[in-house]
């Protein structure tokens, strides 16, 4: 099992890190050439810049049993048609149960945005019980990651 992050602009990546660390998984963050990460226990793969250079690469990396952090529902959706589990910052799985609706949504709001007539907020502000919520809903996926592989 591996764990992809998808870190352009990821607020979780070091509850990844710490998680993926004490279940001895190794995690590897995809980011494009506007971002520098760095880690001292992922290995950071720098995608060359183009609007979904990154989204590629992840998907063309990842496989069945894989963990993928993203919060980008179309690459969630061809995670899970790859047989990988993903996971949304928020803390959301993505399932082949939801996906479908999300995708719709997203689809609804990208309309609504280009139409000028509607304004849609951004996320609200990150918090610690964000982070929290996160870290427990990964961690769960993780461990029935584990027993699905046994």
């Amino acid at each position: 099992m591996m764990i992809y992050i998808d870190a352009d602009a990821c607020p979780v990546t070091w509850i990844v890190e710490d998680i993926a660390r004490k279940h001895e998984i190794p995690v590897t963050m995809l980011c494009d050439t506007n971002h520098q990460l760095t880690s001292d226990y992922s290995t950071v793969k720098v995608i060359g810049a183009g609007a979904d250079a990154v989204d590629i690469a992840l998907i063309n990396l990842c496989k069945r049993g894989d963990i993928v952090v993203t919060q980008d529902y179309g690459v969630a959706a061809l995670a899970l048609g790859k047989g990988a589990k993903a996971i949304h910052q928020s803390g959301r799985w993505y399932t082949d149960d939801n996906i479908d609706t999300l995708l719709l949504e997203r689809h609804l709001a990208k309309k609504a945005r280009r139409s000028g007539k509607h304004h849609l907020k951004g996320p609200a502000r990150r918090t610690e019980e964000d982070d929290r919520r996160f870290a427990e809903s990964f961690e769960r996926m993780i461990i029935q990651a584990e027993e699905d592989s046994k």
